[in-house]
């Protein structure tokens, strides 16, 4: 007989209500459990190896989030028509709960356990993100799988001046901040999420709120838990330990590393003296060291860099590479490196360095950001690149990595904040390639595309900038130390990641992973001042290289033109078939897109050439014209009758010149006075109401022979 599903539901606010369910569906999953609020249900797995892999030291997770296109009622727009790999929303998204559940796994498991989250049905007002990690952290809670705690991930958004937990779509929409938090019970685990330049204490009262209904999250799992009546966690096989090696580590290497952390400047200066010293640790142990010995010295030797550091930092307030707590790196950036890119810049930060260009493209260009609930063409994209070079390896290309993928979104989200509306005609695609990495990449990417911005005429109005953070606690003694602008290595050893990104008046954009228990607001509060002081000695320096957007696109960037013309001009602007407005673009040498907005059509004219772009508004604008009586046209002769010519002095409107008003001269015949394809001047002088023909007269534009009555030839 099956059992029965278990449920609990809970209020998110608003009377809003979300049930969390196990015991209906994959079974045969460690744990499984469907989130619902809504129409929208996510359903939730996890399964882990009871063993670790021979030989393994490290923990592998992983964790995806797809969405089926069926739950939406859609099919996929592939030409396989099925879901394939995971698009940008969706990687983004799996880090986000990768970042949050990570921490929860005890520091010795090391078996392998996938977390797959899957949206199987969609509400578009329900933002299915904000419940997918509570989905994963469920999955877990009802599983045997040995975790630390139970976490939970919400979003907060303001709307309309009001914090609002897990906003729907539509209030999303108008929000002017919007984060991603996850916690535990206790202490805030992850941050992520932009804003129009808020202030710190803003966010601070949003962190707050956030874990208020975090808290509710977490205590249904509990309940969940407890309903289904999950005894205890697995036993799992701890990684050997050898106190002997460890104890020889200690004695031979520890003033050892101290005297290298606290001398050596260079990144690479240090990495060799650290390698130098583990091959020594390895010859002083005697002859021929077993590979287990040799592996036990390499974890103890970190684990004692790990220490000795941090150590050094706390006591001495000084940094490996020599640097206060709160100095930033020397700062280095100039704009327009690269000739032909239409914008361009290069920004080095001690030994980190971003060249950055900008790509102005036509709205056929735009890109298209996917997900089961909603598609839509984006005109603002920005794309990162870290090749292996940057920091001195060999590694394989196998395209862009999830990181990249996230620093990408990271430092995008905060540019957008400052780019201009939709009214805007171009398309701008940013991308950041990381030529040297030691510490905060995705933060030099935000300055440099900043600048590049700037350098490329985009009417961005201010500088955007951005500064890593770190925090090192010693609970023994209740010690602490916040960083400014950190190294790769400090980011490895430290309690915090903490990116705050910004202008002047406030912040754009920020992602927090915190490592430590117990961060109280207090630190959090001087942490983010410290970070808006870093932030604004970059932006000081960034108003020195250039100060304002430039106030054209260079002259090898598109030229744009925009014109709005009536809605019964569109199709006679692009003709039967497409034919005229491919004949402008063809001739004229532009990119032509026509849309229709309300009553309006809205004509964008992209050309790399001004002469080009004037031809093509010329030729648009003659079509759209309505004639005027007593305007002066430029005529072509389209035929040529006994008693005048047809005339087209507008793209489309033809009218008879009389052959009494070709000359003053009176004239018996036209033979030889106009040929078809000639070019002459007229006047509309009238318009017949009841038949629609236009009057057009040349003579009226030529001068009276002398002695002559007006009227007479």
């Amino acid at each position: 007989m099956l059992s029965q599903p278990i449920s609990v539901t809970f209020d998110i606010g608003g009377g809003r209500m979300v049930t969390i369910e196990t015991g209906k569906l994959a079974r045969q999953a460690d744990g499984a459990v469907t989130v619902r609020q809504g129409n929208c249900i996510i359903l939730a797995t996890v399964v882990a190896n009871k063993d670790p892999k021979e030989g393994q030291d490290f923990f592998p997770l992983s964790v995806d989030y797809q969405e089926k296109f069926a739950s939406a009622g859609r099919i996929p727009g592939s030409f396989f028509k099925r879901e394939a790999r995971l698009n940008d929303y969706e990687i983004l998204t799996s880090r986000l709960i990768d970042r949050a559940l990570r921490p929860l796994f005890p520091e010795d498991y090391l078996c392998e356990v996938q977390v797959l989250v899957t949206l199987v049905s969609s509400d578009f007002e329900v933002m299915p993100d904000a419940l997918a990690c509570l989905a994963a952290s469920a999955a877990l809670a009802v599983s045997d799988i040995p975790i630390k705690e139970i976490i939970s991930e919400v979003r907060i958004g303001r709307v309309d001046g009001k914090l609002v937990v897990n906003p729907s779509r539509t209030e999303l929409d108008t929000a002017d901040m919007e984060f991603i938090i996850a916690a535990t019970d206790k202490n805030l685990m992850m941050v992520e999420g932009k804003a129009a330049e808020c202030g710190e204490e803003d966010l601070i009262k949003a962190l707050e709120i956030a874990h208020d209904a975090i808290r509710i999250q977490i205590k249904a799992q509990e309940e969940l838990r407890a309903k289904k009546g999950v005894a205890g966690k697995r036993d799992y096989k701890k990684p050997e330990q050898n106190e002997e090696i460890q104890q020889k580590v200690i004695a031979f290497a520890k003033d050892k590393v101290y005297e290298i952390s606290k001398s050596a400047s260079s990144k690479h200066v240090r990495s060799d003296a650290y390698s130098k010293l583990k091959d020594e640790l390895i010859a002083s142990l005697g002859e021929a060291p077993t590979d287990a010995d040799k592996k036990f010295v390499k974890k103890y030797y970190e684990d004692l860099k790990w220490e000795v550091v941090r150590n050094m930092i706390v006591d001495d307030r000084t940094r490996l590479d020599g640097r206060s707590l709160d100095q930033v790196r020397p700062l280095a950036m100039e704009i327009d490196p690269l000739p032909t890119p239409h914008g361009s810049a290069l920004f080095t930060r001690g030994e980190t360095q971003s060249l950055t260009t900008v790509t102005l493209g036509t709205p056929l260009d735009e890109v298209l950001v996917e997900s089961a609930a909603k598609s839509y063409d984006s005109k603002f994209f920005l794309h990162y690149n870290f090749p292996p070079f940057s920091t001195g390896e060999v590694k394989m290309m196998r395209g862009q990595s999830r990181r990249e993928v996230g620093h990408g979104n990271l430092a995008m989200r905060s540019l957008k904040q400052l780019m201009p509306g939709n009214d805007y005609p171009y398309t701008v695609r940013v991308v950041s390639d990381i030529l040297e990495s030691n510490g905060s990449s995705s933060m030099a990417t935000v300055c440099a595309g900043s600048l590049a911005l700037m350098d490329a005429g985009v009417p961005f109005p201010k500088h955007v900038s951005g500064v890593a953070m770190g925090l090192i606690t010693r609970p023994s003694d209740g010690k602490y130390a916040i960083l400014t602008d950190i190294l790769g290595d400090e980011d490895h050893l430290g309690d915090m990641d903490f990116k705050v990104t910004g202008t002047r008046q406030g912040i754009c954009g920020v992602q927090m992973d915190i490592k430590v228990d117990g961060l109280s607001m207090d630190t959090m509060r001087e942490a983010l001042e410290q970070a808006r002081k870093g932030r604004l000695h970059i932006l000081d320096a960034m108003y020195e290289c250039i100060p304002a957007a430039r106030a054209e696109v260079k002259p090898h960037a598109p030229r744009m033109e925009k014109l709005f013309i009536d809605k019964e001009f569109i199709g006679a602007v692009i003709g039967p078939q497409g034919k005229i407005i491919q004949e402008i673009q063809r001739e004229t040498g532009t990119t032509i897109n026509l849309e229709e907005v309300g009553n309006f059509g809205e004509v964008s004219i992209f050309s790399p050439a001004k002469e080009g772009l004037d031809k093509a508004v010329s030729w648009i604008k003659s079509i759209v014209a309505v004639p005027e009586v007593g305007s002066v046209y430029e005529a072509k002769v389209k035929s040529v009758m006994p008693y005048g010519a047809f005339v087209e002095f507008i793209p489309g409107k033809q009218g008879l010149l009389h052959i009494s008003e070709v000359s003053h001269k009176r004239l018996e015949t036209m033979e030889g006075v106009l040929s078809e394809g000639d070019i002459v001047k007229v006047k509309l002088i009238g318009l017949d109401q009841k038949t629609g023909k236009f009057k057009l007269s040349r003579k009226v534009l030529m001068p009276k022979p002398e002695g002559k009555p007006n009227g007479q030839g």
